[in-house]
């Protein structure tokens, strides 16, 4: 996540050399100097000098865009230009930063006259208007403006008045790090970068006398810079004795080694511990690690954590693991823990009782982790089943779950028939609705309102006790016949909501009864929003509630939250607001899974907690204040 980029005033002297430019010519700048070592930038953030206030980073993109592959070019030139003749820094230098600065080089031509000759323009404009070489630089060793701004000096402008600075990138340059990835080293530590002369590649060599190529190396510091900080890493060096123990040879590594992503090595190798643990010896070990590199490096392990965390959760234990990573199937892990994610939902859904969950994730957890199941609705249509025929299927034989996965073609299956009795409530409702009995029509009704008889005739009846004419209600259920699959406890929910919360009056219903099957935090999400654009006169007070409610999120967004400049923000304000009724019980859950760090020695209580906080369903909440699964 990047942060909010910083709105910072330009630096006096700025102004100094702006208003002594016209029609004099410009004396020598004073320009103060740090002492050599002063900048710890870790240890303080100064302020800046800025050449040009931008006032968001994602706007700054879109104007380079509009910049023309010529201007640009010719830009550069000026700009190699100056770097090199004028500041004289070395060609590389120039050349890297002149063309990988493209937000400053934005900022530099809204300043010049890009009408003419471009070039000529810039180049004078730099002759007469000092710039803060390190903005460019920062730029061009891969930091964004709102990641390099803090770090901007009040004292320094030039890159040859620090001396230090270039010194350790220089070295690695040399050593063969890309530049545009130093600013990944820059972001990770800092402190390298203030390192005295050989201080920087006498760490490096160290790495290398263990046994690791140079270009292994370059991966290694450029996705965990801190490696470079103190002395050698203990747990880096006790994860290479424990994979050059198993057999891992250190080619291999480099050939998997993910390229940009934060590792976290001490994270890593407490993972390694924890395979033991389940019962892995050598050559299991070695075999896995071959087979999925992705379970040691995806978030440093943490997908893999996450993984053992959500299975410990249902009542699995440690030995009881080591099958599923030593039969692990051919598919990414990521992927894995995402279908075995959406199997839990997809349980929850149909309203699988949590013993009978835990069971099934307990039994089959290859057989979930592999399948990419449909949603349950599309699921329970195409079979012809309700949710108690369909859980009975699955706890009877959860390997039918491979069959309903996406794009598989889902047989029907024939009907079990229905108690008499139920069966002539249904048709005596349906026949009330206006039906004919036996007719085409009347089959279609029998499979589209789900529910008993005497259950849809409740639910119709508690429409008519809101206040409704049944007449009205018989034309709403023709129209929007879902409204009456949901429970009757839920419709009268949903009533209250729309006359006690909304202010409206029940007989919205009649012209828009599609509101009953949305949900209530959906609707005070939307109703509030626009609540408050109206207060800002942004929108139109006599906007209809379906208009309001039916609008996908994207289209809600850009054509009414998007009118006034702070609506996205009130927007996501209110979204996390309105679903915070739920924060207290995802505390609770956190406060139950951390209780299973001890299990693993207590270092992964926030992997843990991520593993079952982050499938974030309140049904998954539900169930887990509800039960514990032992």
């Amino acid at each position: 996540m990047s942060l909010g980029l910083l709105r910072l005033r330009v630096a006096s002297v700025f102004r100094w050399v702006s208003s002594a430019c016209p029609g004099n010519h410009l004396g020598p700048a004073k320009i103060g100097t740090w002492p050599p070592g002063s900048f710890h930038i870790a240890m303080m953030k100064p302020r800046l000098y800025r050449t040009k206030r931008v006032s968001s980073e994602n706007s700054a993109a879109k104007d380079v865009v509009r910049i023309s592959r010529a201007t640009r070019k010719l830009a550069q030139v000026a700009l190699l230009d100056y770097l090199h003749c004028t500041r004289s820094l070395q060609f590389m230098l120039a050349e890297h930063i002149s063309k990988n600065s493209p937000v400053f080089l934005e900022t530099l031509l809204k300043k010049v006259n890009c009408e003419g000759d471009v070039q000529r323009s810039v180049t004078r404009f730099l002759r007469y208007h000092p710039i803060n070489e390190f903005e460019p630089f920062f730029e061009s060793i891969g930091l964004e403006p709102c990641e390099y701004n803090p770090l901007l000096s009040q004292n320094l402008m030039f890159l040859s008045d620090d001396d230090t600075l270039l010194e350790n990138y220089h070295e690695l340059c040399h050593y063969g790090v890309e530049r545009n990835k130093i600013g990944r080293i820059f972001k990770g530590a800092s402190e390298v970068f203030r390192y005295d002369s050989g201080i920087l590649m006498s760490k490096i060599r160290v790495y290398e006398e263990l046994g690791l190529s140079k270009s292994l190396v370059i991966k290694i510091i450029v996705s965990s810079p801190y490696l470079l900080i103190g002395d050698v890493n203990q747990d880096f060096v006790e994860v290479l004795e424990r994979l050059k123990g198993i057999g891992v040879e250190f080619s291999w590594l480099e050939e998997v080694f993910p390229d940009g992503v934060y590792i976290r090595w001490s994270q890593i190798h407490g993972l390694l511990d924890l395979f033991s643990q389940m019962g892995c010896n050598e050559e299991q070990l070695n075999q896995l690690i071959h087979q999925h590199p992705e379970i040691l490096f995806d978030g440093s392990g943490g997908r893999t954590l996450s993984l053992i965390g959500f299975l410990l959760k249902f009542g699995s234990t440690l030995h009881g693991l080591s099958p599923i990573f030593l039969q692990f199937p051919g598919i990414q892990l990521g992927k894995f823990v995402s279908n075995l994610r959406q199997c839990f939902l997809f349980l929850s859904e149909i309203d699988m009782e949590s013993c009978d969950i835990g069971r099934i994730l307990r039994s089959h957890p290859s057989l979930l982790g592999q399948c990419t199941l449909k949603k349950p609705n599309s699921i329970l249509a195409q079979l012809n089943v309700g949710k108690r025929r369909l859980r009975k299927i699955i706890l009877e034989d959860p390997n039918q779950m491979k069959n309903w996965v996406m794009g598989s073609k889902i047989e029907r299956l024939p009907s079990l028939g229905e108690d008499h009795g139920s069966l002539m409530e249904r048709i005596k409702f349906l026949s009330g609705l206006g039906y004919v009995d036996e007719s085409s029509a009347m089959k279609k009704a029998l499979e589209r309102f789900r529910g008993r008889g005497g259950e849809l005739q409740e639910r119709f009846n508690c429409l008519v006790e809101a206040g409704l004419d049944p007449k009205d209600v018989l034309e709403m259920v023709r129209v929007a016949p879902q409204i009456l699959n949901q429970s009757k406890d839920l419709i009268n929910r949903k009533i209250d909501f729309l006359v006690n919360s909304l202010g409206y009056p029940v007989s919205t219903l009649v012209k828009f009864p599609a509101y009953l099957n949305y949900h209530i935090k959906r609707v005070k999400l939307r109703y509030s929003m626009h609540k408050w654009l109206v207060d800002e006169g942004t929108s139109d007070p006599k906007l209809s509630l379906c208009t309001i409610i039916t609008t996908t999120e994207r289209a809600f967004i850009k054509h009414q939250v998007n009118h006034h400049p702070n609506g996205l923000q009130v927007f996501q304000d209110l979204k996390r607001e309105i679903y915070a009724s739920f924060s207290l019980l995802s505390a609770f859950l956190a406060l139950h899974i951390l209780q299973l760090s001890e299990v693993i020695h207590g270092i992964w209580n926030y992997a843990l907690g991520w593993s079952i906080i982050s499938i974030g369903e309140d049904r998954l909440l539900r169930l887990a204040v509800a039960h514990h699964w032992n």
